[in-house]
């Protein structure tokens, strides 16, 4: 691969500028330039050419891996994703991915890792947000800033939740849900898989905008959540659309969803939007992040590579089966998304005055 670069064009120029000046002036000398400096002009050439295009283009041939941190247990929804991308970008650049698994802590240990990672793009974080951006405002101390300790390469995939409810509650709507609960207030519950997840910032968010009080039952897990619910120990629950989608319709019943459209695995679903609450978007947003200081150039190159893949005919069918849309954004378009779920989620938290432990 040839490395063009104008900066460095340009102060080579330069030298040899000088250097051919110098040589002038020196017109007539016995002297003449001496070897030592033609050898030293040589060497300093070679060396800010290599220092140039090392970090672009050292990776691509190196054969390093470059490692893709999941900061959370494998077969989760970022465990899946990373390594449905993993594959084809490894064959994209004849080079080998390896995701590995950090979970812990809210998904803070894996991520703290990559935030004190050299950003030599060798190694990179995938992540669902929330909680990436929403645990700066539910940790005490988070070991890293979301904004300053990474570098956007792409948004990945979004996952849209829906709103459920146990079908012992009489409502097929959600505003038909939140007059059932302004009329038994106090008496509603809903489950999530803990303290701030997705499904219980969501459900937050939706409290504040229906004006109503609902009790929160936090699980150990999704699987607890989702059983309670269908069992009808608890009301109601946010879920991913393709975790609700399979529940049997006799037990649960999905009034909504939180995209900004109807999804085409629900068209019969409303929008909570359309049913009277404007605003009202919420999603589980996948990404791609390297460490805060990589090179531009290389955060580019990652960035088209990754969204090449993304919105490929077979990773699109692929995320749609897994209730997932596909992005493939640019690094611009994520960082943008991610100071606006930044801003979402502190409203929520400090609306719902949630609290954690950690």
């Amino acid at each position: 691969m040839m490395c063009e670069h104008s900066l460095a064009r340009k102060t080579l120029d330069r030298f040899w500028d000088g250097r051919k000046r110098w040589q002038e002036d020196c017109t007539g000398s016995h002297l003449g330039p001496p070897l030592v400096t033609r050898v030293l002009a040589t060497a300093l050439t070679a060396t800010f050419a290599w220092a140039i295009c090392s970090l672009s283009e050292t990776n691509a041939q190196s054969g390093r891996p470059i490692t893709i941190i999941v900061p959370y247990s494998p077969g989760t929804g970022p465990d899946i994703l990373a390594r449905d991308i993993g594959e084809p970008l490894s064959r994209k650049w004849a080079q080998p991915i390896v995701i590995d698994n950090k979970s812990g802590a809210s998904g803070s240990i894996g991520t703290q890792m990559v935030a004190r990672a050299a950003p030599d793009g060798l190694t990179l974080l995938m992540t669902p947000d929330p909680p990436f951006t929403a645990n700066l405002f539910l940790m005490k101390k988070l070991p890293y800033d979301p904004i300053k300790n990474f570098a956007p390469i792409s948004e990945v995939a979004t996952g849209t939740l829906a709103l459920v409810v146990n079908s012992s509650i009489q409502a097929t709507s959600a505003q038909a849900f939140v007059a059932h609960a302004k009329a038994h207030a106090g008496e509603i519950n809903y489950a999530s898989p803990g303290v701030g997840t997705p499904h219980h910032l969501t459900m937050e968010f939706f409290k504040t905008a229906a004006g109503i009080n609902l009790q929160h039952i936090p699980f150990k897990d999704a699987a607890g959540a989702v059983s309670n619910l269908v069992g009808g120990h608890v009301s109601a629950a946010f879920l991913p659309v393709h975790v609700a989608l399979p529940l049997p319709q006799d037990k649960v019943r999905i009034i909504g969803v939180t995209s900004g459209k109807r999804l085409a695995s629900t068209p019969q679903v409303a929008t909570l939007i359309e049913q009277g609450f404007p605003g009202f978007e919420a999603y589980i947003r996948f990404g791609i992040l390297a460490p805060a200081g990589t090179p531009p150039e290389l955060v580019e190159r990652y960035s088209k590579a990754v969204g090449e893949v993304v919105r490929s005919t077979e990773l699109v069918d692929q995320l749609t089966r897994q209730g997932l849309t596909a992005v493939g954004g640019t690094s611009q378009s994520y960082a943008e998304a991610i100071a606006a779920d930044l801003s979402q989620w502190r409203k929520v938290v400090a609306d719902g005055k949630i609290v954690t432990d950690n």
